[in-house]
């Protein structure tokens, strides 16, 4: 599941979840420690590599220098390539919801915070990993779900 901050990654990933019964993975529980600190590189790696070696998983989170051995072992990947106004609306209303608390998709010890670099990385989303993205995903021999709505995601859902 790969898409722009405040698309839904990790809603639709726990309703995909309910739905099939799969495991989930969010990056940013395996990224973070406690006070908004980085894992080493090493660690950091390590631990995404245990993650992809269970056979089977749903992973949510973007962290695109990760997304080549992702593909190596995904089968279908849900691309949440939705408008940047509509991600910051998103992103605005998960603060408010989640702030001064740590969100269920997150470290805890993490506590939501809409901070200006944030907001710029997700207002210059597009722009900077679109292409990436497209190009990654271009010699996927999985499945892809490039999702441009939220009406198209849970129509995807639905027929998931």
């Amino acid at each position: 599941m790969i898409g722009s901050p405040g698309a839904g990654k990790s809603t639709l990933a726990r309703k995909l979840s309910a739905r099939t019964g799969l495991p989930i993975h969010h990056l940013d529980q395996i990224f973070w420690r406690s006070g908004w600190i980085e894992r080493d590189k090493a660690e950091w790696g390590a631990a995404l590599e245990t993650v992809l070696a269970q056979p089977r998983w749903i992973i949510d989170g973007n962290y695109g220098s990760t997304l080549p051995q992702r593909l190596e072992r995904a089968d279908t990947v849900v691309w949440l390539d939705f408008p940047t106004a509509l991600c910051l609306v998103r992103l605005a209303g998960r603060w408010w919801q989640h702030r001064g608390h740590t969100r269920p998709d997150m470290t805890e010890g993490c506590p939501e915070r809409l901070d200006p670099a944030f907001l710029l990385y997700t207002l210059n989303f597009r722009r900077t990993w679109h292409g990436r993205n497209a190009a990654a995903l271009r010699d996927f021999r999985g499945n892809v779900a490039r999702l441009r709505s939220p009406a198209q995601a849970q129509d995807w859902l639905a027929n998931a």
